[in-house]
């Protein structure tokens, strides 16, 4: 499986509470055009939306923290998500979760960033 379209390497993930409101919201009201859905049948964890030229991510928390500390996850798409991670983790930077393959094909790896934002890590195997 590949990557929402419009993601490059960088793609912003709003998490929240109510994903069908945001969906209204983000959809409806501002004309967002939903293209991919994770999973594709069940409860909805992930969507993601062109909003004219750009693209949006729109998923539920990780846990409770997520809505109360951060509520912005940025998606990186690097070269290498093993060597990313490491050299992340070996320069301090709190690791979440160390790489590991993702059902939908890809590599990933969890950081925070400075200010206590979750990045995913995330190569296309």
């Amino acid at each position: 499986m590949t990557e929402p379209p419009g993601a490059r390497e960088l793609f912003p993930i709003l998490v929240t509470a109510d994903l069908p409101a945001a969906l209204r919201f983000y959809g409806d009201l501002l004309g967002g055009v939903e293209t991919y859905r994770y999973p594709a049948s069940g409860e909805v964890e992930f969507v993601a939306l062109q909003v004219g030229a750009s693209s949006l991510g729109l998923g539920v928390p990780d846990g409770p923290e997520e809505l109360t500390n951060n509520r912005v996850r940025l998606w990186a798409y690097v070269p290498d998500c093993d060597a990313a991670h490491d050299r992340l983790r070996d320069a301090g930077v709190t690791v979440l979760a160390a790489p590991v393959d993702q059902p939908w094909g890809e590599r990933m790896a969890v950081v925070l960033d400075p200010d206590g934002n979750r990045v995913m890590l995330a190569d296309r195997r």
